[in-house]
């Protein structure tokens, strides 16, 4: 994290005026305001081009959309071209507020039937 995005944090998070940021830090508010304007990072476009395919993927996924997590959603974007890890797919699924559907839950009875009593029947 950077100086400039700390002191935007500040802003955002809790209200604290840019300025006083910049004084309390010893940044000029110049560099603070460089950092604002500048153009996204190279890495910056790729994460929201990467962000862009792993939804799509999400919402065509299965038979219903939103099925997959993120180990499937990894395989469709490498059908796809992408060189990219499951847990960069996995951290952007989470950064999103994307969660694949988990499998049923299989409940087991407590009670186990005496293989010796007779059938009964109703």
């Amino acid at each position: 994290m950077s100086v400039a995005s700390f002191i935007a944090a500040q802003r955002t998070d809790h209200g604290v005026p840019h300025a006083k940021c910049c004084r309390w830090l010893q940044v000029n508010p110049s560099t603070f305001y460089k950092w604002l304007n500048r153009e996204p990072t190279e890495r910056e476009r790729r994460q929201a081009e990467l962000n862009e395919a792993v939804k799509a993927s999400f919402e065509t996924s299965g038979d219903n959309p939103g099925t997959y997590g993120s180990p499937r959603v990894h395989e469709d974007l490498v059908e796809d071209g992408w060189k990219v890890s499951v847990n960069t797919v996995a951290a952007s699924m989470a950064r999103q507020g994307l969660v694949g559907r988990s499998p049923k839950r299989r409940r087991r009875s407590l009670t186990r039937p005496d293989r010796a009593a007779a059938p009964t029947r109703t």
